[in-house]
């Protein structure tokens, strides 16, 4: 499992802010598309890759930049030489466990507070764990959480759009608090929907059923209401599972595959496999 220290940021890029725009309503929790451009014609990044985002700051023990990787959200572009990259953000906060007090998240305020034509200071490219198979008739079952929707919306786009003879199943579970936090799954934003009519395509929303209580998001109940589907598609060895974001979705993954193949142990059987046979990828935060 790759660290943030393990990401290299000798190598860093200017970028400058074209566009920044706010994906979900006022009254919920802000998450922003941003759209970057780097004018340096050596960058070259690609839908399965991320990038970091360097912000000075004064640390305590004495650092003074803040690394923070973001996955591409949408294939990337050339425009007159220049090279421009899709990020989702979400602004956050957390409570220290010690003192109780509440601290702004430093990469993600600082982003969500940028504006057009600011610059950014970007490392990478970086390779994710998602990597497309090379056989077109292999089944992805991608599973996203809050902007962990990033990495698949690029997958999603690319082989509608690019590969053409794209000829496995894609199912897309997507989970967030509610259904207007869902960036290009909410009634503000459905960019999804232009891949419904897809054949091999289909997406399902899960969200927390008491958002106000912070209950854990319904995944395992989404994933369950497609068993039969899902059961078919786990029994065959062209099918890859791919997995983005916070760490608590392990656990209802794991209580819906093993409801889905009847017991704990075939499902800790299975995911043994899929991983031995690298058809298995997480990034877990």
């Amino acid at each position: 499992m790759s660290h943030l220290a393990d990401y290299k940021t000798d190598i860093q890029y200017k970028a400058r802010v074209i566009r920044t725009t706010r994906l979900t309503p006022r009254n919920t929790e802000e998450i922003r598309e941003m759209v970057l451009e780097i004018d340096d014609p050596s960058f070259e990044c690609k839908v399965n890759q991320s990038f970091g985002v360097l912000v000075d700051i004064k640390g305590e023990f004495g650092q003074n930049k803040h690394h923070r990787l973001y996955s591409v959200a949408d294939i990337p572009e050339k425009v007159n030489g220049k090279t421009r990259i899709t990020l989702l953000v979400k602004r956050c906060a957390y409570i220290d466990d010690f003192s109780g007090e509440r601290y702004r998240g430093i990469g993600s305020n600082f982003l969500c507070d940028r504006k057009v034509c600011d610059a950014i200071t970007i490392t990478g490219p970086f390779d994710l764990a998602f990597q497309l198979p090379k056989d077109h008739n292999a089944n992805l079952i991608l599973i996203g959480m809050g902007t962990g929707i990033a990495p698949f919306r690029a997958f999603v786009k690319h082989i509608y759009e690019e590969v053409h003879d794209w000829k496995g199943q894609v199912r897309l579970f997507y989970g967030a608090r509610t259904g207007m936090e869902m960036p290009y799954m909410n009634d503000e934003n459905n960019d999804l929907t232009n891949y419904y009519n897809e054949s091999t395509f289909e997406a399902m929303k899960a969200v927390s059923s008491r958002p106000e209580w912070t209950d854990t998001v319904a995944l395992d109940v989404a994933i369950e209401a497609k068993e039969h589907e899902l059961h078919d598609m786990l029994m065959q060895n062209n099918t890859y599972i791919y997995v983005a974001g916070h760490e608590k979705v392990r656990v209802n993954l794991d209580k819906a595959f093993s409801t889905i193949l009847g017991s704990e142990d075939a499902w800790l059987v299975r995911k043994a496999e899929l991983i031995a046979g690298h058809k298995w990828a997480e990034v877990i935060y």
